[in-house]
């Protein structure tokens, strides 16, 4: 434990700022999506812009596509917090109905299998990790969308797979990050949870 935050230490002091900004903006994302803050989705977006460029050149293509659908998804979820119906008030937490977490197992297997058929093309040396955590997040990041409690589930598998994926990739700060998103994902749960358990 002691070599892993020696090796975080001298990277932070070498560190590359375009991951700084992004590390930085994806835990203040994590942390308004936990306090149910509509301001989730612009940190997220300069977060995930930023991963886009630095996925691409870590050959992590999986996560490159994600990253493109996350800025997609969270402009369609800070329309869709905010507009439900037309009305300016946010949506409130729901659980998955038993259509909905059909679709969201489909959306799961359908996913893997395109992703995992798609890096069979490129250069990447994790095609299996990639595809999965790519698989749910894309999950994580629907659902979240939908203000589903089930989101933080998916987030915290995602991020329990991305931390030993980034620290073999030699992205430690990165690494790192899902070490605290998987935290952070956690006291998300229960905290969206109490609110749901306490609406009338």
């Amino acid at each position: 434990m002691k070599e892993f935050f020696d090796v975080l230490w001298e990277q932070f002091l070498q560190l590359n700022g375009l991951e700084a900004i992004a590390v930085i903006f994806g835990l203040l994302s994590v942390w308004f999506s936990m306090k149910e803050n509509i301001l989730v989705y612009p940190t997220g977006i300069i977060s995930v812009v930023i991963y886009i460029y630095i996925t691409f050149n870590y050959k992590l293509y999986a996560d490159t596509g994600i990253n493109f659908y996350y800025l997609v998804a969270s402009i369609y979820g800070w329309y869709f917090w905010t507009n439900n119906t037309g009305s300016r008030t946010q949506i409130k937490i729901s659980l998955l109905t038993r259509t909905e977490w059909l679709i969201t197992i489909l959306l799961a297997v359908v996913s893997f299998a395109l992703i995992r058929f798609g890096l069979d093309f490129t250069d990447s040396d994790v095609p299996n990790w990639d595809s999965v955590t790519t698989t749910t997040a894309i999950v994580g990041m629907w659902l979240m969308a939908r203000k589903k409690l089930e989101n933080w589930i998916a987030w915290i598998i995602t991020d329990l797979i991305a931390v030993p994926l980034y620290y073999y990739k030699e992205l430690y700060l990165t690494s790192f990050q899902f070490f605290v998103f998987t935290i952070l994902a956690t006291m998300g749960y229960f905290a969206w949870r109490k609110t749901y358990m306490a609406y009338d």
